[in-house]
């Protein structure tokens, strides 16, 4: 296939062991200070909903762990390979050491195994799965830790990733509002309608969060931030009752029209799509596109519609979030 077609990129099947496929792996099935953590992509703001909404999807990195007698060990498989850092500057590896740090416990070495099958800098939550992954690992493996804390968990996986729409997708998974308290983030699942088909537009190129941030303006009228408050209730009414609201529920005006200097094609895109009657938003920092759809010939739609070089990617929202798929020791993963 020549590299500007458009790819379709079917959903993938569940791992054994994960909630998806209970018959699988279980805790208790791996060496002891062995532990396999999965973790999904997540689309944040929705639209409307700036950072504090997120949608976990079936896109998955994989991480496993395991305790050595000493040193560092970093293998990179699947997306990132020979790219990603094999060292402690893998954020992976990063937020393992500073969840260590909080429960006061050191591995004498570790060995860190990740299969990656989230892209990297597309707005699809590739460092939010390794804050995650490496958070979890940690708690997994602590041994005078009986469960996952997910409250915990979610404080400190926001510390490490300045804001918490992403985290909370992917630790909870489905749908989730998250907010920040004196007290650290806090969050709230959502149980997303059956009808609501996630579909991602990848295009080739990357944009950093940092990037895509610094091109946002310090203040917006407060016309505008009256609208995205009105949107942003009406998407959580069309996330989980309505799915034929999320065309006028997904709309923006904070975020996604300001950043269009640094992803020109994507807002083109997004603005094509809704002018069709579909509700496209740009997928977190972009700059991927995320599409909303009830149906399957509107996916076709949504493929036709899309130019070549860009990757359609149909998935469904993940209703299970982070997993400790198998453990050298019993752990409540939740």
């Amino acid at each position: 296939m020549p590299p500007t077609a458009r790819r379709r990129t079917p959903c993938p099947p569940p791992l054994a062991g994960s909630r998806q496929d209970p018959a699988g792996g279980r805790p208790g099935t791996r060496p002891k200070g062995s532990v396999r953590i999965r973790v999904p992509a997540t689309s944040a703001n929705l639209g409307p909903a700036f950072d504090c909404a997120g949608l976990a999807l079936t896109c998955h990195d994989v991480v496993e762990f395991d305790v050595l007698p000493a040193g560092l060990q970093v293998e990179v498989t699947g997306v990132g390979a020979g790219e990603l850092p094999t060292d402690e500057s893998h954020l992976v590896v990063r937020a393992f050491r500073a969840a260590c740090a909080e429960l006061g416990w050191t591995p004498p070495g570790l060995r860190v195994a990740a299969e990656n099958g989230i892209p990297q800098g597309r707005g699809m939550g590739s460092s939010a799965a390794a804050v995650v992954a490496g958070v979890l690992g940690a708690w997994a493996l602590c041994p005078h830790v009986e469960a996952v804390d997910d409250d915990a968990v979610l404080r400190l996986t926001t510390e490490l990733e300045g804001h918490p729409d992403n985290v909370a997708a992917c630790l909870l998974g489905g749908a989730t509002l998250s907010w920040t308290t004196d007290g650290g983030a806090r969050a709230a699942r959502l149980r997303v309608h059956p009808e609501v088909r996630p579909v991602l537009l990848v295009p080739g190129a990357t944009l950093s969060t940092h990037v895509a941030r610094g091109l946002l303006p310090s203040t917006v009228p407060h016309a505008d931030a009256a609208f995205a408050a009105g949107r942003a209730a009406l998407l959580v009414h069309a996330l989980t009752s309505a799915p034929g609201l999320l065309v006028a529920a997904t709309e923006d005006r904070l975020h996604q029209r300001q950043r269009a200097a640094g992803m020109p094609q994507s807002i083109a895109l997004v603005d094509r799509l809704r002018g069709a009657g579909h509700a496209a938003v740009v997928s977190g920092a972009g700059p991927t596109v995320l599409v909303l759809v009830p149906r399957d010939d509107d996916v076709r739609e949504v493929g036709d519609l899309t130019p070549d070089g860009w990757t359609v990617r149909p998935l469904a929202v993940d209703p299970h979030g982070a997993n400790v798929l198998e453990s050298g020791r019993e752990i409540s993963s939740r």
